[in-house]
């Protein structure tokens, strides 16, 4: 008992320290409504997970257990049961089924056996020897005896922190056999589960008899309960449980052993595909191996529950990962009886990744031509385009602010626009990649070269803005890149035109696969997972989407801008023709644009002047909702009240205004209240405008010009994949050069570096060299 206490102690030591690492729960909703469904036909998507209602958890011998295999991995417990108790609080019914009593039970056994030697022959022995003294061989089922009732009284303990009761149930295989036993079983559960019990079963280690031979999966209501995975997949359907999961210390089920050269994850699992899987060895504790596991949960999905393998060792997802399945979000394996009609979406990035080499072996006209004909597609099929943009904005009606059905929308000069500009996109790729940047003779005969290349495989995600797809795809396609394209459900007819169309002009070269369009129902933090098949995540939507992506992004460069805080300074030489024109554009043009102004700064000077009459005169005409910055609200008897913060992004028909006293506090406010989007100066002194457009640190900073222009079509890129405000990489609205890294090649002579040494043959000459000269037509 002391023994007992003593853990109970260190595991709430060891609890207190886990949780601070288990992830904050405030973001997931209490479900009010109690969740329901006929039984007896599983999911089939794992978007649907979140209406499980009964949801039993296995936990294997690996999550539950220590590294050196005596005693309970407490930190990861904790997690587990914070998670279980989640759900248990949104209304879903929860059972565990858990391993772990006999590892509990060779850590006490051990330290019984320590204790139990002689106080003589400890001093006897020495400190170093008393450390290698011999322990026998521990008994399994010993174990399990001595192992169970810690391992409940641990599981009691954690369960109460969140107000909810546990109840032990051990089983061994003959209680299934025995109908009395069997009714006796699902009547004690389901009364648990009425009373908000989540009940934690286990077989039952200290007296469990051998399997029963060759009765595996003989039907429905015939699985022999060998261990803990056939015992969670005949309690799953004996419950009529809406989903399974079965939580190992591998990420899911692989198309081979893991670990071993070529082994994929296998995303989603159908029954049939086993001869596509070769299993490997067994855990290092536990009784059945990943091959087990799987047959059991074809079983379980036989009879109707949903089932999903994966991690529950890894520090990094240990925390959410039962959490993350029931929210849909893509972990471990998925098991469904249900095929998809099309690829998956790691089909589908393998497509694009050679579907991309392919479209970079091309010769520069080739690509060209391809561009050309997606051109000649958006006008010759502008009938059709407009007709499935016109579903989409019919079903969007109602749905959508005015801004984003602005965005929605095609039209015949936006489809002309876009021909226009991908002919543009079509001049500018005869040069692109293959282009020599740098050539150095090394040596004589060695000769180094530096070339544009592609960067690989894009992964660009658009709300809204069909025409971004185009656009997008000539502009992969001019730089040799594969592309995965997710665009937003409101557009989703547009979409699937202009794709098509995409790939038919692909097909004049035989690269159709380069672009795809992901249709399945792929949530973007899952798409943002895929790191080993996706080189840059470029998104294209409202700050929210570009924060969340960047958030996701799991190893995966983003190349975006959070936030479009732009700003224009009136100086005191500001003329009073071009300001009101240029605040006009600059905000009321497209208010809803990432480059639309969001605060204007004026110079004490201009305050109660005509200049400054007539802009707020401008903006009243316009129905533009001024904001006071807290220097401006300062000068003011009456409204506008002053601004909450000046790091806002309005997005729509309001602005911010303050007052500076010099370029250089306008400057100072740019860089702590801006995001380096597109800044601006309106002045007639040409040293003030230098001064301005040297010392702001943005990705554009302009002149008496909109900050409206700030955009790759109008800069002549054609079109632009997105606007960067990052200091790597491209910056500003990204074209193709944007979309273009380098790799390096060398030519040599049998040239070995030891001919360099000090004592060598041959000398470095690093001389530059000229750069050839591609003929472009």
């Amino acid at each position: 008992m002391v023994l007992l206490t003593k853990y109970i102690v260190y595991f709430f030591f060891s609890w207190t320290s886990a949780i601070r690492h288990v992830r904050s729960w405030s973001n997931i909703p209490f479900i009010t409504v109690p969740l329901s469904r006929a039984h007896g036909k599983s999911f089939a998507h794992r978007s649907e997970l979140k209406h499980a209602k009964r949801i039993v958890v296995k936990l294997g011998s690996a999550v539950v257990t220590r590294g050196d295999e005596c005693g309970l991995a407490l930190g990861r417990l904790a997690s587990i049961v914070e998670q279980v108790s989640v759900l248990q609080n949104q209304g879903r019914e929860m059972m565990l089924v858990t391993s772990g009593a006999v590892a509990f039970g060779k850590q006490r056994l051990r330290h019984e056996i320590l204790l139990s030697q002689s106080v003589r022959q400890a001093l006897h022995s020495g400190q170093n020897q008393l450390k290698e003294m011999a322990i026998p061989v521990l008994e399994a089922r010993a174990c399990a005896a001595a192992g169970q009732s810690g391992l409940m009284a641990l599981y009691e303990a954690m369960f109460t922190q969140y107000s909810i009761c546990a109840a032990q149930i051990l089983v061994t295989n003959l209680d299934f056999h025995d109908e009395q036993k069997r009714r006796n079983l699902n009547g004690t559960l389901h009364e648990l589960l009425r009373m908000n019990i989540v009940p934690i079963i286990n077989t039952n280690d200290a007296v469990v008899p051998p399997a029963e031979p060759n009765s595996d999966l003989q039907g429905v209501n015939v699985i022999s309960v060998k261990d803990n995975d056939s015992l969670a997949a005949r309690l799953a359907v004996e419950m009529k449980t809406d989903l399974l999961i079965v939580l190992s210390d591998v990420e899911g089920l692989f198309d081979s052993p893991p670990g071993s050269d070529d082994a994929k994850l296998i995303d989603i699992f159908y029954p049939g595909d086993q001869q596509s899987v070769t299993f490997g060895t067994k855990s290092r504790v536990g009784m059945g191996g990943m091959e087990a596991k799987v047959k059991a949960a074809l079983w379980a999905l036989q009879g109707g529950t949903s089932v999903v393998i994966a991690n529950g060792t890894h520090p990094k997802v240990s925390g959410h990962v039962i959490t993350d399945i029931v929210e849909g979000k893509k972990v471990g394996t998925f098991f469904s009886e249900v095929k998809p009609a099309g690829p998956t979406v790691e089909q589908q990035g393998e497509m694009a990744r050679s579907g991309g080499r392919m479209l970079a072996t091309l010769e520069p006209e080739q690509r060209a031509e391809i561009i050309h004909h997606l051109a000649d597609l958006l006008t010759d099929q502008r009938d059709e385009i407009l007709l499935a943009n016109k579903k989409d904005m019919e079903e969007a009606e109602g749905r959508l602010a005015a801004p984003l059905l602005k965005r929605l929308s095609l039209s015949t000069s936006k489809l002309n626009s876009l021909a226009i500009g991908l002919r543009q996109i079509a001049s500018s790729s005869q040069d692109s990649v293959g282009r020599v940047l740098r050539r150095t003779r090394i040596a004589k005969n060695l000769e180094l070269e530096q070339v544009t290349v592609p960067i690989g495989v894009l992964l660009v995600i658009f709300e809204s803005r069909p025409d971004c797809l185009p656009q997008v795809a000539a502009l992969a396609i001019a730089s040799g890149n594969g592309l995965l394209l997710k665009g937003g459900k409101e557009a989703t007819h547009s979409n699937r035109i202009l794709h098509l169309l995409t790939q038919e002009a692909l097909s004049i070269h035989g690269v159709k696969e380069a672009v795809q369009l992901v249709n399945t129902r792929e949530e973007v933090e899952d798409l943002c997972r895929l790191d080993k098949m996706i080189d840059l995540i470029i998104p294209r939507g409202s700050s929210q989407l570009v924060r969340d992506i960047q958030k996701a992004a799991k190893g995966i460069p983003v190349m975006g801008h959070s936030e479009g805080i732009c700003h224009m300074y009136v100086d005191s030489e500001a003329s009073v023709d071009k300001v009101t024109r240029l605040v006009r554009d600059s905000k009321c043009e497209y208010p809803a644009a990432c480059n639309a102004l969001e605060t204007l700064l004026i110079h004490r000077d201009l305050l109660r002047t005509p200049l400054f009459d007539q802009i707020i005169d401008m903006l009243r005409v316009e129905q533009v909702k001024i904001h006071a910055g807290p220097k401006f609200a300062s000068y003011l008897t009456f409204s506008p009240s002053e601004v909450k913060s000046l790091r806002t992004e309005y997005g729509d028909l309001e602005l911010c205004i303050e007052v500076v006293d010099n370029v250089q506090e306008a400057i100072d406010h740019i860089h702590k209240y801006g995001s380096s989007h597109t800044d601006v100066i309106v002045t007639e002194n040409e040293k003030t405008a230098e001064f301005f457009l040297q010392h702001v640190d943005s990705a554009c900073v302009f002149w008496n010009a909109s900050t409206r222009f700030s955009d790759g079509y109008r800069f002549g890129l054609g079109a632009e994949v997105g606007i960067s405000t990052s200091r790597i990489h491209a910056r500003g609205p990204v074209g193709l050069e944007g979309l273009l890294t380098t790799k390096w090649l060398l030519r040599g002579q049998d040239h070995v570096v030891s001919d360099f040494s000090e004592h060598g043959s041959l000398k470095y000459l690093h001389e530059n060299l000229p750069i050839p000269q591609r003929n472009v037509n």
